[in-house]
This record gives structure tokens, C-alpha cells and sequence, in this order.
């Protein structure tokens, strides 16, 4: 099947976003990287909402305005992608209503709520039951359900990170990206196979969350009971099948990191880089610790920076305030 999205839909989306935030930076982390080995850190932190998701929001977003009219945005998240969605809906003057899970990271609550989006806490602790009430809400007359997982316009937005990697790096032998509910690595992957098929795409999934680990082995499907991490932005239990045959399509290799192993790459990040990532914005620096290794450039996407108090006293960093 073809890779989707393609170059065409990509572009597009490069140029839609360019009015709205520049190219987020790439650096170079001799201190983290291996003997021999060149480690690159893209770092999407810089961005509105502090983490990638609002290429894929906006995009989205934007493209659907065009289509049809919309009263109201509406979406289901941990954290990232609802601040992201709150952002590109302030940004295009449309209201927006966030489903959240009961007790979510207070940092990413502030983020949504600073932004004027009103918010709906769900009964449960992970996505499922606020998926579901967005997806109730969502039936209600000019309601856009802007779904992270299976809206069809927004991976050509994050796919931008791929086109700006190979851009500031001339030759990139691999590139570590988080896999929470798929649309960053499918977006980057489509991006890089297009253009530069010897590059390795390398997913990275928490231990306890990997349901699209098992579903890319497998080739179908694989749900889990739970997916309990520190990294909310990887916490999913319930993949979609179209994902799980469009990474087969890009991703080489996915890796496996612990709870600790995140840790450790957060604090590292902070005393070694002045960089404060979240787990899931961590997670592929504590990959590429953990990976053989690919000779030659490596990159690692540094996606998030909304870490809560908790989680940074976990990590021994200072306190925020």
C-alpha cells in the first residue's frame, strides 16, 4: 500500500504551519551520545503548548475549515494533544471542549484551561472513557471530533518533523520516535521513507504500555488490560488496526523502555543538556541508550515538556517553582 501521507499532502502542511511557528531546533549531545556514535536532539519542546502536537492539531484543524463549517472542536487526551487543539482552536477562533481522564497531569489541565478551552474530566483513569464521552459529544450538530488517533488530516502536520530533520542534517542513519497513539512516528516515517529509505525509523513504546509493540509483531491488533506509566503521552491500550498496518509500512525497529530507564534519561536530559523533557519526551533518549546502536547520525525527537512535580521529584529534578 502506498505511505501515506504523501510528499504532496506533507509539503502542503509545511507551508500551512510556517505562518504559525517556525522550525524547531536540532542539537547536537556529544555528552549523551555513545563512543563513535553522533546523537542530534529535535527539539519539538520549543514549540506552542511545549510539545509537537500542535503541527498535527492545526493542520488538521485548519484543513477541515475548509471543507465544512465548524462550531466547535472538541477532543479526547492525556494532556498534549487537548492543549494542542485548545491552541490551534484560540489560534482559529473556534471554541473547544477537552476530554481529559479523572486526575491528569495538572501541568498539561493549566496548559489547556490557560488557553480558554472548557474542560470535561472522564470517570477513568486512561483514555477509554474519555474518548468515549468526546466521541458522544461529538454528535452534536457543527461538533468536529478531532481524534489524535484516526483523524486522517493531522499525521501530514507532525510528518513535518521528517521533512525538517533531513533538511538540518545531511545524512541521518536512524531516528528514535515515541509511539503513544501512532500519528507522530507514522507522520515522520512516511516523511523519511519517502525521501531517504536507508534511514532507520525506530518507534519507542514504555514497558508498561505496549500495546502497538505487540500489534506491530504481531501484524494485527493487540490490546492490553491496562497501561499504567509515568509517560501519559505513551499510554495507550487500545490500537487501531489502520495504524498497526501503516507503521508495519515505516518502522523498522521498535524498543522497549522501562519506567526507570525514562527517569534516568529525564535527569540526564536536565543536568547534562538544561533540557526538561516528560517521560514521553525523554522516552527515545532512554531508547537509543538501550538500542545496539546504528552507526552514524542519530536523532532522537525530544516531544514534550509538560513534566508534573511528581514526576520531577521521581526524576531528582528541582522543583518547578
Amino acid at each position: 500500500m502506498a505511505i501515506a501521507p504523501s510528499l504532496t499532502q506533507i509539503r502542503v502542511a509545511q507551508q500551512l504551519l510556517a505562518g504559525h511557528f517556525g522550525v524547531s531546533p536540532i542539537v547536537a549531545a556529544p555528552r549523551l551520545a555513545r563512543p563513535g556514535n553522533q546523537l542530534y536532539l529535535k527539539l519539538e519542546i520549543e514549540l506552542p503548548t511545549g510539545s509537537f502536537k500542535p503541527r498535527g492539531a492545526l493542520h488538521a484543524l485548519a484543513l477541515n475549515l475548509q471543507k465544512r463549517a465548524i462550531a466547535e472542536v472538541v477532543a479526547s487526551s492525556t494532556g498534549n494533544h487537548g492543549a494542542a487543539v485548545a491552541w490551534a482552536a484560540k489560534t482559529l477562533n473556534i471554541p473547544a471542549t477537552i476530554f481529559l481522564p479523572a486526575n491528569p497531569n495538572p501541568v498539561k489541565r493549566k496548559r489547556i484551561a490557560d488557553l480558554g478551552a472548557q474542560i470535561v474530566e472522564a470517570g477513568g483513569t486512561d483514555l477509554a472513557h474519555a474518548f468515549q464521552l468526546a466521541n458522544e459529544y461529538s454528535a452534536r450538530p457543527g461538533v468536529y471530533f478531532l481524534n489524535d488517533a484516526t483523524d486522517a488530516d493531522l499525521p501530514a502536520g507532525p510528518a513535518t518533523i521528517g521533512l525538517e530533520i533531513l533538511q538540518q542534517l545531511s545524512d541521518v542513519a536512524a531516528i528514535f520516535v515515541p509511539m503513544g497513539d501512532t500519528a507522530l512516528i507514522r507522520g515522520v516515517g512516511a516523511a523519511v521513507k519517502q525521501l531517504s529509505p536507508k534511514t532507520k525509523i525506530i518507534g519507542v513504546q514504555a514497558e508498561l504500555a505496549p500495546s502497538y509493540f505487540l500489534s506491530w509483531k504481531a501484524g494485527m491488533a493487540v490490546p492490553t488490560d491496562s497501561c499504567d506509566t509515568c509517560a501519559d503521552g505513551l499510554a495507550t491500550r487500545t490500537p487501531e488496526s489502520d495504524n498497526v498496518a501503516a507503521i508495519r509500512e515505516v518502522v523498522d525497529e521498535v524498543v522497549l523502555v522501562g519506567e526507570q530507564e525514562m527517569l534516568d534519561a529525564i535527569h540526564s536530559l536536565h543536568f547534562s543538556m538544561r533540557i526538561t523533557a516528560e517521560p514521553a519526551g525523554a522516552a527515545a533518549i532512554a531508547a537509543y541508550r538501550k538500542y545496539p546502536g546504528v552507526v552514524g547520525c542519530n536523532v532522537a525527537l525530544v516531544t514534550g515538556t509538560n513534566i508534573s512535580d511528581g514526576v520531577r521529584q521521581r526524576a531528582g529534578l528541582p522543583s518547578a517553582s
